[in-house]
């Protein structure tokens, strides 16, 4: 019972504005201490020391690291102007535009608040101009940024990796199925709403006189070495050839290079990029030490058999175990960020999907895909919050709101899809 109340605790604090970090190491502190005593946190240090010796966590800073340098060097810029010469003459030609420079952002960066604000900044005034449905605009803007939770490499599916034990690279392959199908569901959502509405998005009026070869020519030029990165990272892990620590070495390394392939280097860039990278990197350790702890007090003081006992005696057994637990991850995303969950939740849910026999690199993907439907969710949204940041004054909360919500759709959809019918995405 005092597991329970711990949790209760946390997520109370939590909702009211707490640091995370704190607030999982304080809560364990204290509930730890009434229920076991100090002598319960003496193997804290080796936990810690477990943490920094983990060469998997490693990735994270250097997949932030070339997701900042990258953001640097104008690359979204310059694919969404090459992509929009592509499709541009197309009803909804820039809507799709941004969602597949979001997915080459994603499979670039990882980063979901960099692809938001940088699409933001540069898309949406795009579509304004040319009379584009607000609330489309809005929802694909945010859609197309939280791709970076699914498509490869991806923070999130490192932090699973690490947290479920399950081969970075292995997970890297499998989410590559979902995340193509979740493009193509955004794209024949566009499509359709467009051959509906075709006043929401209409095509980009073709200048005279414009040389369409050189057109073609620099988006060629924008487009294939930001491509030829994506291949380097994902296929030297793919092929065996590097592990994702290496590879996001590899990555890193890649992003300075094309910094200087769009003449874009410059020494305040890289420092600029590391001193945000250990920012970030810094946040997401803190809250592991804190959730270290917090998972260490909460299994002492016997929550992890309460909460196994629970879900192992829902009917259906794998299957009610499986969407309760997708249902509860879905709940929590709308006021916690995916991080916390990683780190508290999905530890207590590991080990009950091993007793149930579910295939763990499925489990992952499942949680992955839903954690990335968290950044969409009102009234926490995160990518809501960074493209209202930067949105012109006439876009409203509101339209983001509704804006996204056909994107959610689609993205529990195929959420659906994945946990019903795995065996079309490879899973056994």
């Amino acid at each position: 019972m005092t597991g329970i109340l711990m949790f209760a605790a946390a997520l109370v604090l939590l909702l009211l504005g707490f640091p995370v970090a704190f607030t999982f190491g304080g809560v364990a502190l204290i509930f730890g201490v009434f229920a076991e005593g100090m002598d319960m946190f003496a193997f804290m240090p080796f936990r810690v020391m477990s943490i920094m010796q983990n060469t998997v966590m490693m990735a994270i800073p250097l997949f932030i690291f070339m997701g900042l340098v990258l953001q640097k060097t104008r690359l979204a810029e310059q694919l969404l102007e090459s992509m929009g010469t592509l499709f541009g003459q197309v009803r909804g030609g820039i809507a799709i535009s941004t969602i597949l420079v979001g997915a080459l952002l994603a499979a670039s960066t990882g980063v979901v608040g960099a692809s938001v604000v940088a699409m933001g900044l540069i898309s949406l005034p795009v579509m304004m101009k040319y009379q584009y449905d607000k609330r489309l605009a809005c929802g694909t803007i945010c859609a197309s940024g939280t791709l970076g939770q699914i498509i490869p490499p991806s923070i999130i599916l490192i932090i699973l990796g690490d947290v479920m034990g399950i081969p970075v690279g292995d997970l890297f392959q499998a989410a590559v199925g979902p995340g193509v199908l979740l493009i193509v569901a955004y794209i024949v959502y566009i499509l359709i709403y467009t051959w509906l509405k075709p006043e929401a998005a209409p095509a980009m009026p073709v200048e005279e006189g414009v040389d369409r070869k050189a057109l073609y020519f620099k988006a060629i030029r924008a487009i294939v070495p930001p491509l030829a990165l994506i291949l380097v990272v994902l296929g030297s892990i793919f092929a065996g050839i590097a592990t994702p620590t290496e590879s996001a070495a590899l990555g890193g390394a890649g992003a300075v290079l094309l910094a200087i392939f769009y003449k874009q280097f410059s020494w305040k860039m890289v420092f600029d990029s590391s001193i945000e990278t250990v920012k970030v990197t810094a946040m997401v350790f803190a809250i592991l030490l804190g959730a270290t702890a917090f998972a260490m007090a909460f299994s002492y003081t016997g929550g992890e058999e309460v909460v196994e006992e629970l879900l192992l005696g829902l009917p259906g057994e794998k299957w009610g175990f499986l969407v309760l637990s997708m249902i509860v991850i879905m709940i929590l995303g709308f006021f916690i960020d995916f991080v916390e969950i990683s780190f508290i939740i999905v530890p207590i849910l590991v080990p009950i999907a091993e007793i149930l026999g579910i295939n763990m690199t499925w489990f992952a993907i499942l949680i992955a895909m839903n954690l990335q439907t968290s950044f969409l969710t009102p009234p926490f949204g995160f990518s809501l919050f960074y493209l209202k940041g930067v949105a012109p004054k006439g876009v409203t909360t509101m339209d983001i709101y509704k804006g996204v919500m056909p994107f959610i759709a689609l993205q529990v959809l195929v959420l659906l899809a994945l946990l019903f019918f795995p065996e079309f995405m490879g899973f056994e």
